[in-house]
């Protein structure tokens, strides 16, 4: 079918949602009526892609930009009658994360699904749509006193984008990730079928747990256009406490230390930059009076060259990579960690590859940076010393992100447990393999 009829075809799918009455084909309320506040006159839902309209270097040939999930289910709906490959991309900010999609017809953003559709305070419950940025949920919960307690990495990260990839930070530790925090979805799927899972109880047990199986899924199995979340209060005070030390594996037993105590702290990291030298951060929230005695017995654990201030040291909750370079995450069992941080760095030191490594010591998960000025065939020695180095320590290592140079020389996932299972998931789901196509394990 030429380009031109594809487009007309996907303009009337995205048009045609909403009649003369307000209220959207499938019975949802339209824009105007759910009291959206953005312009609904904006822009156009369906475009021809341009030069930035690519996913992990795959150029799209459509862009989709629905307003609301009825629209969305339409354009999803005319996709597959198409036998489009669609791929979903929300503030962009993993665009480059996974393997690139084997092709790729139609990219379909969230920022214009964006919005609280319900906060219930008193149930410490919201609802919000995908395409919201974290930071712009943090600030409209915050005059409520509350939060919902994940970490944003990387500036513009969207709800979808952090549910997609189930991207956590430093506070993993006490609150858990987003696949902890969900408590409800509503998911378009390939066929342009709404589902809908959970509600918005914390106790709600009712069907299949479908949000966390799409959590994680690199939007593989169906577009996520609203989350309900549970939330947690805005702590009083907070601190943190820092101590420096030479070594890295030094840093992780310190770390463990904290970690057999009792002080219950929301994040504790270890930051072990490229250049040598290492710190480890506890993070202690709560009342005034118990962080201050927490803080105290904090830094008598860590030593005497410990310090407390009330503010994040640099680099805090952010990647240990700029854009270009690779990028990995490690797990590994709590007791594994100093030995995982030694044998990293001397996997760098071996492979000639500047590393540094940032992450929670409190959970088993840290990430590490290589830059993407190295040679690709030094990093792919050291890919395959770091997934040694993990398996010793009953983890595992995936690339995140890295140069076309040196996607090709490694596997991004390595080897993973139930692949088959996903794979049946997967054909459950997206029988034609037309979503992000390849971009996951396995080539899901």
């Amino acid at each position: 079918m030429p380009a031109d009829a594809i487009l007309d075809r996907l303009r009337a799918a995205a048009d045609g949602t909403t009649t003369t009455d307000g209220r959207h084909t499938d019975g949802l309320p339209s824009q105007a009526a759910a009291g959206r506040t953005d312009n609904p006159d904006g822009p156009e839902p369906v475009r021809p892609a341009g030069e930035q309209d690519a996913i992990a270097g795959v150029p799209a040939r459509y862009v989709a930009m629905p307003r609301d999930t009825a629209q969305a289910a339409a354009l999803l709906r005319a996709a597959a009658a198409l036998d489009l490959a669609v791929t979903f991309r929300g503030g962009g900010t993993k665009q480059d994360w996974g393997s690139p999609p084997r092709r790729l017809d139609l990219i379909v953003g969230t920022t214009a699904l964006a919005g609280v559709v319900e906060h219930a305070a008193g149930d410490l419950i919201t609802v919000v749509r995908a395409g919201t940025r974290l930071d712009a949920l943090a600030a409209a919960l915050a005059a409520a006193g509350q939060q919902l307690a994940l970490d944003a990495p990387l500036p513009g990260g969207t709800v979808g984008g952090a549910v997609a990839t189930n991207a956590s930070g430093p506070r993993r530790m006490l609150y858990g990730t987003a696949r902890d925090l969900l408590i409800g979805v509503t998911l378009v799927r390939a066929d342009g079928v709404v589902a809908h899972a959970g509600g918005k109880v914390v106790k709600n047990v009712a069907g299949y747990d479908l949000g966390k199986l799409v959590t994680g899924a690199y939007g593989t199995l169906g577009l996520v256009t609203e989350c309900a979340f549970r939330l947690h209060p805005l702590p009083a005070a907070a601190a943190y406490v820092t101590r420096r030390v030479d070594d890295a594996a030094e840093a992780g037993r310190l770390a463990g230390t904290v970690r057999a105590a009792q002080l219950v702290p929301a994040a504790l990291e270890v930051d072990a930059p490229a250049g040598g030298g290492a710190a480890v951060t506890v993070l202690l929230e709560g009342t005034p009076a118990g962080v201050a005695a927490r803080a105290e017995a904090a830094a008598r654990l860590l030593g005497a060259d410990a310090t407390a201030a009330d503010q994040a040291p640099e680099g805090w909750g952010r990647y240990p990579w700029r854009d270009g370079d690779t990028g990995l995450k490690l797990t590994a069992a709590l007791s594994g960690v100093p030995r995982l941080l030694a044998d990293a760095r001397a996997a760098a030191d071996r492979h000639g590859v500047p590393l540094a490594l940032r992450g929670s010591a409190g959970v088993g998960v840290l990430h590490a940076g290589v830059p993407g000025t190295a040679e690709p065939e030094r990093v792919a020695g050291l890919v395959d010393a770091l997934r040694a180095a993990t398996a010793a320590v009953a983890g595992h290592a995936v690339v995140l992100t890295a140069p076309p140079t040196v996607r090709d020389r490694v596997d991004l996932w390595g080897p993973v447990d139930g692949l088959a299972l996903m794979r049946r998931v997967k054909q459950r789901f997206d029988p034609d393999a037309r979503l992000a196509p390849g971009r996951f394990v396995g080539g899901i």
